[in-house]
């Protein structure tokens, strides 16, 4: 049996036994098929940014022009 907290989430912040209670007894959740997924690769993070000058010739071409237009 459900207990009648477990229609008001608030309640159920309050008082986790009855999220446990609530998730067993729930026959929705029952009936959901799951399983695990892995990532086959790892992400590859770098581990410092490498500069590119013809990026940064790019970025001082931009802050050039901008700068000619404020004034």
């Amino acid at each position: 049996m459900i207990p009648a907290e477990a229609n008001n989430p608030f309640a159920l912040l309050l008082n986790p036994e009855n999220v446990v209670k609530a998730v067993e007894a729930s026959e929705r959740l029952s009936r959901l098929q799951s399983r695990v997924c892995r990532p086959l690769d790892r992400p590859l993070i770098p581990t410092a940014a490498v500069p590119n000058d013809s990026v940064a010739a790019f970025d001082a071409a931009i802050d050039r022009a901008s700068a000619r237009r404020m004034y």
